[in-house]
């Protein structure tokens, strides 16, 4: 079932879901197994999995010389979203990206999820590799995110890259997009990052999952923002729990996104990362209370394939 269906059949009662990580390679699936099912009491109708795209890495050889390998830390996608829908009897929504992908194989990722009955993705243009500054698409890739959801709604219209294909089966896909209450990072300015979302919505895209935030009354102004624009889907907040104090440093910096001077203050006077953690989830669980009072359809967790702080929160919050 489309995520946009699971929302209206709804009828107004709010869903709770999450995302995990693929585990890194070595690992099986009964790691992510172990992630799930602490939470399936909460009734999740579907799952977000995360999508990384390869790395390079550099090992020298003889003569002092470098050689480039590229390595793929955490496969297997598709996968783990066959085995959450067949295990769970929950809908899977896995990422696919620009990076990494050339348009023929964004196609027959898209085939391989069709084939599977996967009838939801998220579309991301995707971070740049760790040793490049900038993001590159692949040669006859897409460059952003809105490329690749026309390519997506092109393929629900049976138009497929090979233009002599007759008949072609048209897939059912609904598509998510990323956005920041914030403002992406790239973005000269709030304005320019809005017109990018809209023009996202206009080429398809269903619905909309935001990147963590830690304030409403941000995420709040970037809704009203997206409406006066004409932006009417769904739009669905995405929350984290903050969990050391580590995270007052590297949130901001990973994810440019601002943390309120009461948790920072509260988090620094916190004795150690149990406290911090506990802290995390309870200003969670009060993010989540006015987001469901305010009348948001879905909040979206942030696990990191953790569940212990996700299920307390849920345990309070739905």
């Amino acid at each position: 079932m489309k995520v946009t269906e699971h929302i209206k059949n709804a009828n107004g009662k709010a869903l709770f879901s999450f995302e995990i990580l693929p585990p890194l390679k070595g690992q099986n699936i009964q790691c992510i197994f172990n992630t799930i099912e602490p939470l399936m009491e909460f009734n999740p109708p579907f799952i977000d999995v995360t999508y990384h795209r390869e790395e390079y890495e550099y090992k020298e050889v003889r003569d002092g010389l470098l050689e480039k390998k590229v390595v793929r830390k955490r496969p297997g996608t598709v996968g783990i979203c066959s085995a959450i829908q067949n295990k769970f009897q929950v809908d899977a929504v896995p990422h696919i990206l620009c990076g990494g992908f050339t348009k023929e194989d964004t196609e027959n990722f898209l085939i391989d999820l069709d084939f599977l009955g996967i009838d939801n993705v998220v579309a991301l243009r995707g971070d740049a590799v760790k040793s490049e500054m900038y993001f590159k698409p692949e040669k006859n890739g897409h460059k952003y995110a809105s490329e690749l959801v026309s390519q997506i709604n092109d393929l629900n219209n049976g138009i497929y890259l090979d233009e002599d294909l007759e008949n072609s089966h048209r897939t059912n896909f609904s598509v998510g997009v990323a956005a920041y209450p914030e403002k992406h990072m790239e973005a000269p300015n709030f304005e320019t990052d809005l017109n990018f979302l809209k023009h996202k919505i206009d080429c398809g895209a269903d619905y909309i999952v935001t990147q963590m935030f830690f304030d409403n009354s941000k995420f709040f102004d970037f809704v009203e923002r997206c409406r006066t624009a004409g932006i009417t889907v769904p739009i669905i907040p995405g929350l984290k729990p903050l969990a050391t104090k580590n995270q007052l440093n590297l949130i901001p910096h990973r994810f440019h996104v601002d943390l309120p001077d009461d948790l920072v203050i509260e988090t620094i006077k916190a004795k150690d990362n149990a406290a911090v953690k506990q802290l995390g989830i309870e200003w969670c669980i009060n993010q989540s209370k006015k987001l469901i009072a305010a009348g948001f359809p879905v909040v979206h967790y942030y696990s990191m394939s953790k569940s212990d702080s996700i299920k307390a929160i849920a345990q309070e919050v739905f």
